[in-house]
């Protein structure tokens, strides 16, 4: 991995630690342009707190099937970055801690943050063309947030999360469209606690307007650096700030 673009610890300094944490989690292809791209963007776009990079999956060459279909693994992982955020969370009191996860990387965010403590929530959850299946139940991953989660989804992501996630499955090991193509599903019978927690997730789809900050609608256009700096990071400011819920 040419360091000329791979290389973010200058986004990690103590003093940058000092101020908050954003957890970077690539898709199954690993260490990528594309999640660079996005760890940069959420930088230029003025997240000044620490961002880094959680590497998930496996180092076999080519094993992107298996960083999607290892449950296994996949469980190891999400507690490995568990208890990455408590650690983090005990030596940095107050501070704030985000994840944003990118297609399997969302499906992680989910599963690391429904094994926190209740008593150590993540302050928010990003999820962009998240490989997990729209009835996943959010509810353990919600309860665990202070301001929520953030899904972002494409119907125009009509490859790798339509047919790819029906053929191949998703994280969760579903065969069907995932959620970062059609959003997620709201369980048909909530008790009232429940119907207050789903205010806490925002779902917003990709608009032919996001073309004019470089996102195209498909499965990478989350990422480009350009889109992230000038709509993901205000977006994630102003979740930060306010949290207004959007449905399907």
């Amino acid at each position: 991995m040419p360091l000329s673009w791979g290389c973010l610890s200058d986004l990690s300094t103590p003093e940058r630690r000092k101020k908050g944490l954003v957890i970077v989690l690539p898709g199954i292809e690993g260490r990528s342009v594309w999640n660079y791209n996005l760890a940069r963007g959420l930088n230029d776009g003025g997240i000044d707190c620490a961002i880094e990079l959680f590497p998930w999956g496996t180092k076999v060459p080519g094993g992107f099937l298996l960083n999607l279909a290892d449950e296994h693994r996949n469980r190891i992982e999400a507690e490995r970055l568990r208890d990455y955020l408590i650690r983090y969370q005990q030596t940095h009191p107050g501070r704030s801690v985000h994840l944003v996860g990118h297609s399997g990387g969302a499906g992680l965010a989910v599963m690391a943050t429904e094994r926190l403590p209740l008593d150590a929530p993540v302050t928010s959850v990003t999820l962009l063309a998240a490989a997990i299946s729209p009835s996943y139940d959010l509810r353990s991953a919600l309860r665990r947030t202070e301001l929520g989660i953030l899904n972002c989804y494409s119907g125009r992501d009509s490859i790798l999360l339509g047919p790819g996630t029906i053929l191949v499955g998703t994280i969760d090991r579903q065969h069907v469209e995932a959620a970062g193509k059609v959003g997620f599903d709201q369980p048909d019978v909530l008790s009232k606690g429940d119907e207050g927690l789903f205010k806490k997730l925002r779902q917003v789809p990709w608009t032919p307007p996001l073309r004019q900050v470089g996102h195209d609608g498909g499965h990478f256009g989350w990422t480009n650096r350009h889109f992230v700096r000038n709509w993901l990071a205000p977006s994630m400011k102003g979740f930060i700030d306010r949290v207004h819920p959007i449905t399907k």
